[in-house]
């Protein structure tokens, strides 16, 4: 059996994994269930190096994974949160198998709110995502009440003020197109690419230019952008060349985004 230092103990692998508790592991253990590298173990303590060895529980590999990442298509009504006592939150949409390993939202999104959400228990990464010095661009659409045109790009190229005084960062923001409310009043939808997360920002960046939002959804984050096959409320494990586009990713190398007019 392989040693060193990505060994781990199999009780702890398999709890980890959502196998059950660490009594019911060693159970397990002594009914002769579980066999590394075809051995049947008897310590459930035992050390293993999950990379290397062949893990069995009741015959059916173990297939073993620290992190995961999600990408979940968040609908309106459902709150950015692991918990709470009156709502349903982004985890209550996740299955057993996927909530045990602890996942929680990056960043968040307001409750009627849809869009894309990454979901992880990946610390560090979550980390590099939020951190207010990454200025890491977010693009959501939005449809607003009037029109929006010219003028507010220039605005929102410039950073407008808020109703608390701040100053927000250059933003980006293109006309997607035009129509009329369920009032008769005219309406814009606009793509807006913001880099910092203020509290309610994009609806507050319209009312300082005279507008107000109807609908918002965020349709990208960094170079995660959302997967329109999925459904409100509808989720997938993230494909390997996302996760690794937002692990090589760096906010820092992306100061040309206003420039490119990408998001």
């Amino acid at each position: 059996m392989a040693e060193g230092k990505k060994t781990q103990r199999i009780d702890k692998m398999l709890v980890h994994l959502g196998y059950g508790s660490r009594s019911e592991i060693k159970k397990w253990v002594k009914q002769g269930r579980i066999t590394v590298n075809g051995t049947v173990i008897k310590d459930s303590g035992l050390q293993s190096d999950p990379s290397l060895d062949r893990i069995e529980f009741d015959g059916e590999a173990v297939v073993y994974r620290e992190f995961i990442y999600i990408m979940l298509h968040k609908p309106p009504g459902v709150i950015s949160a692991t918990e709470d006592a009156r709502d349903r939150t982004v985890l209550d949409l996740l299955p057993d198998e996927l909530r045990v390993f602890n996942p929680f939202p990056v960043g968040r999104l307001d409750k009627d709110t849809e869009g894309l959400l990454l979901l992880t228990n990946d610390g560090q990464l979550a980390h590099e995502l939020l951190s207010p010095r990454k200025h890491v661009p977010k693009t959501y659409l939005a449809d607003c009440a009037g029109e929006i045109g010219e003028k507010e790009a220039r605005q929102f190229a410039a950073g407008v003020e808020l109703d608390d005084g701040y100053m927000t960062l250059p933003a980006e923001m293109r006309v997607v197109s035009r129509g009329t409310a369920a009032d008769g009043s005219p309406s814009t939808r606009i793509a807006l690419t913001i880099s910092e997360g203020k509290y309610h920002q994009v609806k507050r960046m319209l009312e300082a230019v005279g507008s107000r939002v109807t609908y918002l959804k965020r349709i990208s984050m960094g170079p995660l952008e959302l997967d329109e096959a999925l459904p409100k409320g509808a989720f997938r494990e993230l494909l390997a060349p996302e996760l690794e586009s937002l692990r090589s990713y760096s906010a820092s190398s992306k100061s040309r985004l206003f420039s490119t007019g990408k998001a």
